[in-house]
């Protein structure tokens, strides 16, 4: 009897749940706002390896959707790639490029490889030659691969790394993001990290350039070596190619005509990627966990943390492309 009361239960639990439409996947989509599909065309044709188009994929809260795959060559055309090491401590800043540390920019030029054992209070640091001034940095891919590793081996202890875009000139990368952006009512937490289930690149760059999750400093630093970002924010391993750490904003952007900040790609969920400052120098202070909010104009979108933080967004609105 008791069981003939369950299965009575159940049935009418189910049968309540379609007479409601009860879907929790359409439960998660928060319809309010502005919604603004994703522009392909906004996107460099000479940074992609192909032409972009259009396929369904299952996106994170289980819908299948139209997302626009992107097969990107991450080789940026609307800006040269580095310099990353500088030679010697005599040179000037042009001859490296920039560092981030507790939200700051720092020009690596020869001064600071110089000084890397008072900037870290560690006289272990020693990146040159004491005689001659030469700075130690990786020549050859193969050093490159080796140096540019968590498990840095101790032979290349006190080197700046340097990977060059020749060791990736054949490697391609592809993405999906979804042609209109789902908003959830929650949010989403980027890989690699405790509790995390999300991507771990939190979007794309018009040039098809990936904006990165943060770079592992405190791996490259245990390892006594520095691998410098370009002044675009971006460097090279042989996995990723050539990526974003910092938007500093040289990479192509598209200027907003009422003031607000320029647009410079989207996230992997489809939703706007935006500077940090407006026209005016102004940050925002409404902005949600995520690092987001919503206007009349644009919908929800996002902006960029500073250059210094070694980050972009901090998690996710809408859903992203499995």
């Amino acid at each position: 009897m008791k069981k003939s009361k369950i299965i009575f239960s159940l049935l009418c639990f189910i049968t309540l749940c379609v007479a409601l439409s009860c879907n929790t996947d359409e439960a998660e989509v928060d319809a309010s706002g502005t919604i603004l599909k994703v522009q392909s065309a906004n996107f460099i044709s000479d940074g992609l390896a192909e032409p972009i188009s259009v396929v369904s994929r299952t996106l994170s809260n289980g819908s299948t959707v139209e997302c626009y795959k992107i097969v990107a060559r991450g080789i940026p055309t609307d800006h040269n790639m580095g310099p990353w090491c500088p030679s010697n401590i005599t040179d000037n800043a042009s001859a490296g490029g920039i560092w981030l540390e507790n939200g700051n920019v720092y020009d690596v030029d020869g001064a600071f490889v110089k000084n890397l054992a008072n900037f870290y209070s560690d006289k272990t640091w020693m990146l040159y030659n004491t005689t001659t001034g030469v700075i130690t940095k990786t020549k050859t891919q193969a050093e490159c691969q080796a140096a540019a590793n968590p498990n840095v081996g101790a032979e290349y202890k006190n080197f700046c790394v340097e990977c060059l875009p020749s060791y990736v000139a054949n490697l391609t990368q592809t993405y999906y993001i979804p042609v209109t952006p789902v908003k959830l009512t929650s949010t989403t937490s980027f890989g690699n990290g405790p509790m995390s289930s999300g991507p771990s690149v939190r979007g794309l760059a018009f040039n098809g350039v990936r904006f990165d999750a943060p770079a592992p400093v405190n791996a490259i630093l245990s390892a006594y070596t520095l691998a410098p970002f370009d002044d675009a924010g971006g460097h090279i391993n042989l996995a990723a190619g050539y990526h974003y750490h910092a938007a500093t904003g040289i990479s192509k952007k598209i200027a907003q005509t009422d003031g607000h900040s320029a647009m410079i790609g989207y996230a992997m969920d489809g939703h706007g990627l935006y500077e940090r400052l407006d026209a005016s120098g102004k940050e925002y202070t409404d902005l949600d966990a995520c690092r987001g909010h919503s206007d009349d104009t644009r919908g929800y979108h996002y902006h960029v943390d500073k250059a210094g933080s070694n980050n972009f967004i901090n998690c996710l609105k809408g859903a992203y492309a499995n």
